[in-house]
């Protein structure tokens, strides 16, 4: 239910607020009108009080669009290479990759309203910037290229890294690679309030440990 109260005057037909026996030095009386959410319908009755009501808080769309990205259950990218459980090789090419969904991804989309303010906001991800554990980062401004065997020992023309020594120095004999997306959010006023509009930018990320090994060459 919405409720607004504002300062009520004297009604049609000659018929006079009820002060309830007060004067208007005591107070004043106030017209409230109930909206139901659900309904078309409102209800409209007389109130006296003291003091004026409190002024209608007013709503921050930039608080209902970080609302709407928080319902989007945003993750960190859904890594398709490299994969724990290979073992990629050093001074051969590995591509990078990630399988792209709404919540990995995007783009995904949501909304939020409170107050008659609806804001509808979509996110996607801008960049996934790779630590690769051996000192290189490397940024990607796209999902990356699937590798195909046809292509052999070729670079990635979009998103890749060489490794030029083994992980066998590493905790654990493997690498460390953490893979950080930033989300670009673009919002806008939907309804209450048209011509606002704004972008939020968030991060997530996942990690996971490869093994680097050598080329063995048997002669």
């Amino acid at each position: 239910m919405d409720v607004h109260l504002q300062a009520a005057r004297t009604a049609a037909a000659g018929r006079t607020l009820d002060w309830e026996g007060r004067t208007p030095g005591d107070g004043a009386v106030y017209e409230q009108t109930c909206r139901y959410l659900d309904s078309p319908n409102s209800v409209v009755r007389h109130q006296w009080l003291a003091d004026p009501p409190p002024a209608a808080a007013t709503v921050d769309p930039a608080v209902l669009a970080q609302r709407a990205v928080d319902s989007m259950k945003l993750a960190g990218p859904h890594i398709a290479s490299p994969r724990p459980t290979g073992k990629g090789l050093v001074r051969i090419p590995m591509w990078l990759w990630v399988h792209q969904s709404p919540t990995t991804y995007g783009p995904n989309t949501a909304s939020a309203s409170a107050g008659g303010v609806s804001v509808m906001a979509t996110a996607k991800v801008s960049k996934i910037v790779w630590t690769m554990g051996d000192g290189a980062v490397v940024t990607c401004t796209g999902p990356g290229t699937p590798y195909t065997a046809a292509v052999g020992k070729s670079d990635s023309p979009t998103c890749g890294h060489t490794y030029t020594r083994t992980s066998a120095h590493q905790t654990g004999g493997r690498y460390q690679v953490t893979a950080t997306s930033t989300w670009t959010i673009d919002w806008q006023v939907s309804a209450g309030g048209a011509g606002q509009a704004g972008q939020l930018t968030e991060t997530r990320q996942t990690q996971l440990r490869i093994p680097l090994a050598e080329l063995q060459v048997l002669n």
